[in-house]
């Protein structure tokens, strides 16, 4: 694996990392700007980043020698940061925008339509108004798509299948995330066939996050379903540890949340997404434009399991399930 460090170093102050690059005699430099919604103290997209970079050496785009990096870190999805984030990155007037979810994309869209912007993780970019078609995106704005909200529908199923006591779920999600709505409804239309009765849990800070869950968990037949969102990305860890305190049996959209200790995700691999991306990166700054380039879709889907976790909850994990998770923690 290539570590972050041969890509990317800290820039003075918090709101920014950037790579400065020096062309060689003769070669025109590219500024690639990335907008993030993690912190940059965070590991996960301190890994997506690098993964990024990655992907952009593999064609051809060296931090300095023809390229500069300009990044932009978000902090827990705070609208305020964005809109800062998004306006200091759009001055410098970048070649190409790289950027992920739905507040930074829109934010993206409504401060310039000139700079190209290529997406990773979303969700029904489509619906969300952001492209007019997967196919063909149109405007300046195309990208990797982490999500289908039938996608969501499987949380539930195996919640079931690893907690069958489970009766009620708490269905957690961020209230700036629009397509949490979305995601909450595909659930809601499956609950019934599952025997289970849903609780929205809807939050905007991370002080709400713990009184939401606690008002929630009652008994041992509870569990959670945590949706995509930046507000529980950020603050995986805190959840993580309520669903342990409350015993509360709980399903991830991401791998990156079992690996801090919570109990089973499933979701796309967003670390390919990213490397993906800079592929579309390389095609625009070869004079491509993103209305022509179609929004695709993961190609990789990952079971996690957390075995500690189950064993600390009193849950036995089919051996079955086990056999198809792409990533079990002893």
């Amino acid at each position: 694996m290539i570590r972050r460090r041969e890509f990317i170093t800290l820039a003075s102050g918090a709101a920014a990392w950037a790579v400065a690059a020096r062309a060689q005699q003769g070669e025109r430099v590219r500024r690639i700007g990335i907008l993030m919604n993690l912190a940059a103290d965070d590991p996960e997209g301190q890994a997506r980043v690098a993964a990024f970079l990655q992907g952009l050496q593999e064609t051809g785009w060296v931090v300095g020698r023809n390229a500069q990096i300009d990044i932009r870190w978000g902090l827990s999805g705070d609208p305020e940061r964005i809109r800062k984030n998004v306006t200091e990155l759009v001055a410098i007037t970048p070649d190409v925008i790289f950027a992920t979810t739905f507040p930074i994309v829109a934010a993206l869209q409504q401060m310039t339509r000139a700079v190209p912007i290529v997406f990773a993780g979303l969700i029904d970019p489509v619906g969300a108004g952001l492209v007019a078609s997967l196919a063909r995106p149109g405007g300046n704005t195309t990208g990797f798509a982490a999500y289908e909200y039938g996608m969501s529908v499987k949380w539930l199923e195996l919640l079931k299948q690893v907690a069958p006591r489970v009766i009620r779920a708490a269905v957690l999600r961020d209230s700036l995330t629009p397509v949490g709505i979305g995601q909450l409804a595909a659930i809601q239309g499956v609950a019934p066939s599952f025997g289970v009765e849903l609780t929205p849990l809807v939050v905007r800070e991370p002080d709400e996050i713990e009184p939401a869950v606690a008002a929630f968990a009652r008994s041992q037949d509870d569990g959670l379903i945590v949706t995509i969102g930046t507000l529980t990305d950020a603050h995986r860890d805190a959840v993580g540890k309520l669903a342990a305190r409350y015993r509360l049996p709980a399903i991830y959209p991401f791998p990156f949340f079992v690996r801090s200790g919570g109990l089973i995700s499933y979701g796309p691999d967003i670390i390919d997404s990213y490397r993906r991306a800079a592929g579309y990166i390389d095609r625009i700054l070869k004079g491509e434009k993103p209305a022509d380039l179609p929004v695709q879709q993961a190609t990789k889907i990952d079971l996690a399991i957390n075995l500690k976790a189950a064993k600390a909850l009193g849950l036995e994990v089919p051996p079955t399930l086990i056999a198809r998770a792409d990533e079990v923690i002893e």
